[in-house]
């Protein structure tokens, strides 16, 4: 009987195995990718979250973060934290009695004059996160879990929310959520969260009703811009930074008049061609820090051309500090070494001396 039983089972276990490999089958799309390896995954599972599941083990201490500062962070967010005219601050606005708290007062204050890092995030797992997934912006995912465990420590430092000899490591970082200054500043009692309401059957945050009658068959454009107030403030495809995804609409041509060149951009054949400097200049960040004809963080293109195209090295010169990197000659805030190729560099370089033309 016991033998028999055993043939049963066996046949069963062989017919879920033959229905879920065929089910597979049928969901996979034939000649399109591969399952993913586990190894592949998981260099895209690195989160972080508030319950620090996710975090790898390490310690940094807050000397080791001065240094990563400096050297990898200061040249956007400015040597103390306090950023600059391109990105927020991230340092200020939080006093001894927030970490007592968990509460940054100034958050109700509204004479107060701006919003800073410190100031809002609850969690230190968002900022260990954070930190670790993008940054430094030109160079995202190249810190070692040490080197971020370090620099956070560093700049919550800078908060005043951990002394000067602190060692921020996987074991305690509890320790430090505990001491957030805004630990207490997110609610958890709505729908949208597993908190308090969400347990007892709370309401959620939206409550909408899907429109199913008399809905409108036709939009109506209620509003639009005159022909004669396009091109007010001049060509706004010449406006915009070459970094992000938004670009400004050609507005010394009548509204639609590129749709057939760019349909046939789409349909012609690619020619493949050596990337220009529009587009180095966008791959390597070098937009984020400089604009052509007006100072961001670091001088303009043209100020570059200026100062140094002249010089009969002006080419080999450019080049070697775009790839070197440094400071002192243009401020305090320093430039960091570049990881393009010698010809690359050259390039810049190369429009730079001829004066960085549009």
């Amino acid at each position: 009987m016991s033998s028999s039983r055993d043939g049963v089972r066996l046949i069963a276990a062989a017919a879920l195995a033959l229905l879920s490999g065929a089910v597979l089958a049928q969901s996979a799309l034939p000649g399109i990718g591969r399952p993913a390896t586990p190894k592949e995954i998981a260099a895209w599972d690195i989160d972080v979250r508030p319950d620090f599941k996710g975090l790898p083990k390490g310690s940094g201490s807050v000397a080791m973060g001065q240094d990563v500062w400096e050297g990898k962070c200061a040249h956007c967010h400015g040597v103390f934290g306090e950023s600059n005219e391109v990105f927020s601050p991230l340092v200020g606005g939080t006093t001894a009695e927030d970490i007592k708290t968990g509460r940054v007062a100034k958050l109700t204050d509204t004479s107060y004059p701006g919003r800073t890092t410190l100031m809002k995030v609850s969690t230190v797992s968002t900022l260990w996160d954070y930190i670790n997934r993008a940054m430094p912006w030109t160079q995202p995912k190249s810190l070692k879990a040490d080197e971020v465990y370090a620099v956070t420590a560093y700049l919550l430092n800078m908060g005043g929310v951990l002394p000067d000899n602190y060692v921020m490591s996987d074991k305690n970082i509890a320790e430090v959520q505990a001491r957030m200054p805004n630990r207490n500043g997110m609610t958890l009692d709505h729908g949208m969260w597993p908190g308090k309401a969400m347990k007892t059957g709370g309401q959620p945050d939206v409550k909408a009703v899907a429109c199913m009658a008399d809905c409108a068959t036709e939009p109506k454009v209620a509003s639009f811009l005159p022909d004669f107030a396009r091109n007010a403030h001049g060509n706004l495809a010449e406006q915009n930074r070459l970094v992000g995804a938004q670009r400004g609409a050609d507005t010394t041509r009548p509204a639609g008049a590129g749709a057939a060149a760019a349909a046939a951009a789409v349909t012609a054949p690619a020619v493949a061609k050596a990337p220009d400097v529009t587009a180095l200049l966008s791959q390597y960040s070098c937009t984020a820090c400089h604009a052509v004809d007006s100072k961001l963080v670091g001088p303009s293109f043209r100020e570059i051309a200026g100062k140094h195209g002249s010089r009969t090295d002006g080419v080999a010169y450019l080049a070697g500090k775009i790839k070197s990197g440094g400071s002192g000659v243009w401020g305090p805030i320093p430039m960091p070494p570049q990881t393009l190729s010698d010809a690359e560099a050259r390039t810049i370089g190369q429009w730079l001396v001829d004066g960085a033309k549009k």
